[in-house]
């Protein structure tokens, strides 16, 4: 079996972060479509980076108790986008988008992931982010210990991930997923390519290590 960690690259804003994104080795990249968060942008703007993306790299457009009508707006510009959903959305609001999506989980002790994980079992993934104010996109990492080995669903690992511990995060997680924003950025919403690189590096060394460790 050769073991692969998918990579999604999360809060991009300009053109060349996106080409970089790609050519560094991204799975995925990231658009968030909440006016709060210091990298936002329009559905537009989104949909217009969007274009930039080849076959086999996934747009994911990250909402935060998104009105359905700004969902919709979303997937009509972006209809092969998997949606995140990242704020306090139940099981039928993420349903009623009509699309494949991710369901944001804030990892803190004596939080239950498997009793959320059931209860999105129409989920593709459960993304782990650390407790914190606000939706994500703090650059917090959580205590990895926490995560149980038996969810029920793809587990996507973020929260302060960066090239230099991501490694650690994947052998120690054994993800489907990694998702990164703050640790591969010079500042909010703008990307630095070696970064991305190194993390997108990074992650390939911890599935190397994990294929020797399994033979």
């Amino acid at each position: 079996m050769t073991l692969r960690t998918r990579i999604k690259i999360c809060g991009l804003t300009r053109e060349a972060d996106v080409l970089a994104a790609v050519d560094s080795g991204a799975d995925a990249v990231g658009f968030v479509l909440w006016s709060h968060s210091k990298r936002a942008l329009s559905v537009k703007r989104a949909a217009d980076l969007a274009q930039l993306l080849p076959p086999f790299v996934t747009p994911v457009c990250l909402f935060v108790n998104a009105s359905p009508e700004h969902i919709q707006s979303a997937v009509q510009a972006m209809p092969n986008a998997l949606l995140q959903f990242h704020g306090d959305e139940t099981p039928g609001d993420c349903l009623a988008a009509g699309r494949p999506y991710l369901r944001a989980a804030r990892m803190a002790p004596g939080f239950d992931l498997l009793d959320f994980a059931a209860a999105h079992s129409s989920a593709a993934g459960i993304l782990l982010d650390a407790h914190v104010d606000g939706y994500g996109g703090s650059g917090k990492a959580f205590d990895w210990s926490l995560v149980p080995p038996n969810v029920p669903r793809p587990v996507v690992l973020s929260g302060g991930l960066n090239p230099a511990n991501v490694t650690d995060g994947v052998m120690h997680v054994r993800p489907w997923a990694v998702d990164v924003s703050s640790g591969v950025e010079v500042a909010h919403g703008l990307k630095d390519a070696s970064l991305m690189r190194e993390f997108c590096d990074a992650v390939r060394e911890a599935d190397a290590r994990i294929a020797d460790a399994i033979g």
